[in-house]
């Protein structure tokens, strides 16, 4: 009850900050339902090729990190279905929404599961890029909730995921993902895993 009370008062909150600035709708729609998605694959994709000039084990890494936004989204499925937590305006009255209403359910957030996933993917092999990942990230799951669709705690649960399932496959493809990078290199193929500066040993 009391984890209900506080999501609720957090939603509420911040819900009533959103009705004061409505300079910030448009942005905040935009990118709440497909910019926050776009400006994270643009991160996968520059840490990809940061990785290429590096070492297999960051080509294997980055790969890591967008197999792991795939997965946490295909694992919050069955998982938010058993929680079965309805979309906050469909339990609250007259809240703002400034994005389509779904009918799917709310907990853990899909979009945050992503970026939780990408944050910590990024995170483990180039750090400097990471924290960009975590601004843009962090900045989605704050706006999943500002537009409406989450209470806080989906998005908190959803990162959480999405963490967990980036570290997970990490420890379990990544150096296999790396081994394949290395191999690639030697074969016609190593633009797709190394650059032409890369280390002979790569």
């Amino acid at each position: 009850m009391g984890l209900m009370n506080w999501n609720t008062r957090w939603y509420l909150d911040l819900n009533s900050i959103a009705r004061h600035t409505v300079w910030a709708h448009g942005m905040a729609a935009a990118y709440a339902v497909a910019g926050g998605l776009v400006v994270l694959g643009m991160v996968l994709v520059a840490g990809w090729f940061l990785a290429r000039s590096d070492s297999p084990r960051k080509v294997g890494a980055s790969l890591s990190a967008g197999i792991a936004a795939v997965v946490g989204f295909l694992l919050n499925q069955p998982i938010s279905t058993v929680i079965a937590e309805r979309r906050p305006y469909q339990a609250l009255h007259h809240v703002l929404v400034l994005v389509p209403r779904a009918s799917d359910f709310s907990m853990p957030s899909d979009h945050a599961v992503v970026a939780g996933a990408v944050i910590a993917g990024v995170l483990l092999y180039n750090w400097r890029l990471g924290l960009g990942a975590a601004a843009a990230g962090l900045t989605l799951a704050f706006d999943r909730v500002y537009v409406g669709a989450h209470y806080p705690g989906d998005v908190l649960a959803g990162l959480g995921l999405g963490a967990v399932t980036a570290i997970c496959l990490y420890v379990i493809i990544g150096p296999r993902l790396a081994g394949v990078a290395a191999f690639l290199a030697k074969t016609p193929l190593r633009p797709l895993v190394a650059t032409p500066h890369a280390p002979q040993q790569f």
